[in-house]
């Protein structure tokens, strides 16, 4: 049976995904932008602007990861929902937040970093290490928010 609560847990799942991967989608192609003008003079930097540029996916992994855990124990996936109450559904949309907004923002930002992190490697290509410790800062944030949406949802009686 869809109740009001399996009808909001579903839009949070929507969110995770969406927002998270969403900003993963902006992060990537910001950092590829960035890749394709260093590969115009250099193209055999290919593999090093690939592994910079991909950084930014990864919130979109993390916002994947909780609405599909979502989606599998309310039994959405299943095909058979379990019926929530709306203080349930509520609980479960509001523990996907984290990871939707920060994945969005965090991705964003992050291929803003890579970008840079491109353009320091292909002009000194001994600062690749400090390029990716600064790229990777910002992925801990994405990573805190999974561990909220987690453990927030976790948290809930279903």
């Amino acid at each position: 049976m869809i109740t009001q609560g399996i009808v909001i847990a579903f839009l949070g799942s929507a969110t995770a995904i969406g927002l998270a991967c969403s900003g993963s989608g902006i992060g990537v192609g910001i950092a590829g932008a960035a890749g394709i003008g260093v590969l115009t003079e250099e193209p055999e930097k290919f593999g090093l602007v690939l592994f910079l540029q991909a950084f930014p996916g990864t919130q979109g992994i993390y916002g994947l990861l909780v609405g599909f855990w979502v989606l599998m124990k309310t039994g959405i996936l299943g095909g058979s929902p379990i019926p929530l109450t709306l203080d349930q559904g509520w609980q479960i949309f509001f523990a996907c937040i984290p990871v939707g907004v920060v994945g969005f923002f965090s991705g964003w930002y992050q291929g803003k970093t890579a970008a840079a992190a491109i353009g320091l490697a292909a002009r000194n290509p001994e600062g690749l290490g400090k390029a990716i410790v600064m790229v990777t800062m910002v992925e801990t944030y994405a990573v805190f928010s999974l561990l909220a949406s987690l453990l927030l949802f976790n948290g809930i009686s279903l």
